[in-house]
């Protein structure tokens, strides 16, 4: 199968690193024209260089405000793919997590791509073709209790996936959400950089026993890597997945022990 997205724009919030960046250049590498978007210029010029595109655009904002998801769209207003990508987490206690956190996990996680979507889908509608993906999480499913507010975040983005995907039926527009498990992304080997250098082990394995200690469940027991989930991600933004909407596409390695 060749995947061929030459001709089309695709907008990857979030893209300056992890897996939002490897999806931003997996979709480059398959021909698009890709939007990078980051906190820092220095960050997002810094992906571009690092993706092999002579047509690669990118902007410095916030997403996690209605004005700062305006300004991306005035800067690039038309999309035939967006993958919203951009979100955070962290570890907290349910009964440290203020309204303010769960504000901002809500603003940055959610609306974003909800704001994003109301403005770009038009576009894809008339077109007669789009493809729009949400970066959800294992932990949608499965709610992490040091988390609660992360999981309730990413169960979100399911749901306005599948509703969205059944409000474009019809119209070519394909709606999906992802769903990695424990990754191995830049952040994460930030997270276990102590343990790698007080253990003297690989950063690979030091990573495969927090996924063993934290997700026994999974089947691949390992992280997986940002590239591994990109190629769902690519697969999901391609012409050949025009049969897959509405879908919730688990890229968890095992981790969630369900059939379906």
């Amino acid at each position: 199968m060749h995947i061929d997205l030459s001709g089309k724009t695709a907008i990857v919030t979030g893209s300056t690193e992890g897996i939002g960046f490897a999806i931003a250049k997996g979709l480059a590498e398959a021909g698009a024209r890709v939007v990078v978007t980051g906190r820092s210029q220095a960050k997002v010029d810094a992906a571009l260089g690092r993706i092999d595109s002579v047509d690669g655009a990118g902007l410095a904002v916030d997403l996690a405000t209605a004005e700062g998801c305006a300004q991306l769209v005035r800067a690039f207003p038309q999309a035939d793919i967006l993958v919203n990508n951009v979100g955070i987490y962290g570890p907290k206690d349910f009964f440290d997590i203020d309204d303010a956190d769960w504000q901002r996990m809500f603003e940055v996680n959610v609306m974003s791509g909800v704001r994003l979507s109301r403005a770009y889908v038009p576009g894809m509608t008339k077109a007669g073709w789009g493809r729009v993906l949400f970066l959800s999480s294992e932990s949608g499913l499965n709610i992490p209790a040091d988390m609660i507010h992360y999981g309730f975040s990413k169960t979100a983005v399911i749901a306005i996936a599948r509703g969205l995907a059944k409000r474009l039926a019809g119209t070519g527009v394909t709606v999906n959400s992802i769903l990695p498990g424990p990754t191995l992304t830049e952040g994460v080997a930030d997270m276990l950089a102590d343990e790698v250098a007080k253990s003297g082990k690989s950063l690979e394995d030091v990573a495969k026993a927090f996924v063993m200690a934290n997700r026994p469940s999974s089947i691949i027991q390992r992280a997986a890597t940002s590239e591994e989930v990109a190629n769902v991600a690519v697969y999901a933004c391609s012409l050949q997945a025009s049969a897959t909407t509405g879908a919730a596409l688990r890229v968890d390695g095992g981790v969630v022990d369900s059939l379906v």
